[in-house]
C-alpha cells in the first residue's frame, strides 16, 4: 500500500476516534469532506452497518479503535514484507480489483502485485477510489461476477455448468 494513501486514511480515521458522531447523517457529512469527488449520501442509507453506539450514545466505526491507533510506519513496512513472502506462494485463484483512482493501491503496486502471484486476474475500476464497493458497486459486482464464471475458477470448485 501506498504511505501516503495510508496516512490520509488513518488521519481520518483518528480525526473521528474520540468524538465520533451524533448520527449516521453526521458521518455522511464527515466523509463528503474526505472524499468530496464521490458521490454526497444521506448517511442513514448505508452507514448503519459501519457504526456503532456507544455507551456515551455518541456513534463511532465499527473498527477496533487500538487498531487505528497502533498502526506505525514501522509496523506496515513489516506488514508489506510478510504480505509480498506471502502473495509469491498463493495457488489459489485470484482477482485483483483496484480502484482506479486509489490512493491506496497505485498502479505500480497492482503490477508489483501480478508479478508476484502472475496467475492472478485483475481488475482496474475507473471513478473509484479505495472503497471501489462505495464508489461503483455496479463495476465491482460486474468484476467479481465474471471472475466465478472464468472457466478456470468454475473447474477448479467442481462446477461443471455452462451458464
Amino acid at each position: 500500500m501506498e504511505p501516503i494513501g495510508v496516512a490520509q486514511v488513518l488521519d481520518f480515521m483518528r480525526a473521528h476516534l474520540a468524538d465520533g458522531f451524533a448520527s449516521p447523517d453526521e458521518a455522511a457529512e464527515a466523509i463528503a469532506n474526505y472524499l468530496p469527488n464521490r458521490q454526497r449520501r444521506k448517511g442513514s442509507e448505508s452507514l448503519d452497518r459501519y457504526l456503532r453506539r456507544c455507551d456515551d450514545g455518541r456513534l463511532r466505526w465499527h473498527w477496533d479503535p487500538r487498531f487505528i491507533t497502533s498502526v506505525t510506519n514501522d509496523k506496515a513496512s513489516q506488514s508489506e514484507n510478510r504480505l509480498t513472502d506471502a502473495a509469491k506462494t498463493l495457488k489459489l485463484p485470484i482477482h485483483l480489483i483496484r480502484g482506479g483512482s486509489s490512493n491506496l493501491v497505485s498502479m505500480y503496486a497492482a503490477q508489483e502485485f501480478l508479478r508476484l502471484a502472475p496467475h492472478s486476474t485483475y481488475t482496474d475500476i475507473a471513478g473509484a477510489g479505495h472503497m471501489v464497493v462505495g464508489d461503483r458497486n455496479d463495476a465491482f459486482t460486474e468484476a467479481v461476477v465474471s471472475f466465478f464464471r472464468e472457466p478456470q475458477i468454475s473447474q477448479r470448485n467442481g462446477d461443471t455448468r455452462d451458464d
